[in-house]
């Protein structure tokens, strides 16, 4: 921040009575964690009591941690949600950059008259503001948050309840630092993070050894069966459709991770996967992941109505899910001289 906008955030935060910490739909452990490290600072720092509020359901794996008991969900308060933000004083905009990534509760967040203060590493910000933290070579939204609280000279006020999730957001975020975690300053943050004696361990083993024995099934399931492999290209994709799920008693978060899965293959650079929607037809969640340069963030922008990341992307498709296998098939070749 540069000196007036960190006099802008802190005269924001006393000036308001009334404040909301939101995140993206489907969140994830970055969304989770900001928004639960940010509550933290304006609770112990500030003494504000901030409500966190999510559009929906976020998986299961993250929910020992710290205060997540005080998060609203708003596809199941729908109407409470939008009266607090209606009168609300200010919201914190966490972990995306437009409106339209809250779903439902993106007429509410846009109409409500409170200040707006974003902070966000993804490109191109575009949530109508008073204060835009936006930095997309940050890791992680977390990152930006322990950033921000360093500089505003706090961070020796607070606890492992602030700490554990900065550290769960970094980590879910960068897959446990296997990418876009290059930058040394991470490492100085983590070290930091240890001295309020987070047990980083387990912070790892509750995220990514949490799993049910469906979810290990589904996992050799569809490495067996729905992979597909381009050797010539280094890349590959699989599908879960809505017959996976059930047959697999699929739950949100079962999905996590799959993804990485074919990374593991000698010289590959490219994984896609597409989802069936549980409930809606014609919707296919895209996530793309890469190594080294290969940018999978503008392959999501051309072919699947999404971006992200130089090496960590998602988007959506409006088709069935054989459909959505040709269009995964065309960006491969399309970007086949990149691949190879």
């Amino acid at each position: 921040m540069t000196d007036k906008q960190q006099e802008l955030l802190i005269r924001l935060i006393k000036e308001s009575e009334t404040i909301i910490c939101l995140c993206h739909q489907n969140p994830d452990g970055d969304a989770i964690g900001s928004c639960l490290a940010w509550a933290e600072l304006l609770k112990t720092v500030y003494g504000k009591t901030a409500q966190i509020f999510v559009p929906d359901q976020y998986p299961d794996y993250l929910q020992w941690l710290p205060n997540t008991d005080k998060i609203i969900r708003y596809d199941k308060h729908r109407e409470g949600c939008d009266f607090e933000l209606a009168h609300a004083d200010l919201v914190f905009c966490l972990d995306f950059n437009a409106a339209h990534r809250t779903a439902d509760m993106e007429q509410a967040l846009s109409s409500s008259p409170a200040k707006k203060v974003l902070i966000d590493h993804h490109l191109d910000p575009t949530v109508d503001t008073v204060l835009t933290i936006s930095h997309p070579e940050a890791s992680s939204t977390c990152e930006l948050v322990f950033r921000l609280v360093w500089q505003l000279g706090c961070f020796d006020q607070l606890t492992k309840h602030f700490a554990v999730p900065v550290y769960c957001g970094m980590m879910t975020d960068t897959g446990g630092f296997t990418y876009n975690s290059s930058d040394p300053d991470i490492f100085f943050i983590i070290s930091q993070l240890l001295t309020k004696r987070i047990n980083k361990d387990k912070i790892y083993r509750n995220v990514f050894h949490n799993f049910s024995e469906n979810r290990l099934r589904l996992m050799g399931y569809v490495m067996y069966q729905r992979l597909v492999v381009d050797a010539q290209r280094h890349a590959s994709y699989f599908t879960i459709t809505r017959d996976d799920m059930r047959n697999f008693h699929f739950v949100k978060g079962d999905a996590e991770g799959l993804v990485n899965m074919p990374l593991q293959i000698k010289g590959h650079r490219l994984s896609i996967s597409l989802r069936e929607d549980s409930e809606k037809d014609n919707l296919i969640w895209v996530s793309l992941r890469s190594v080294d340069q290969f940018p999978c963030n503008e392959m999501a922008a051309r072919f699947f109505n999404g971006g992200g990341h130089l090496n960590a992307s998602g988007g959506r498709l409006y088709c069935s899910l054989d459909e959505a296998v040709e269009v995964a098939k065309k960006a491969i070749v399309a970007f086949e001289g990149m691949l190879k």
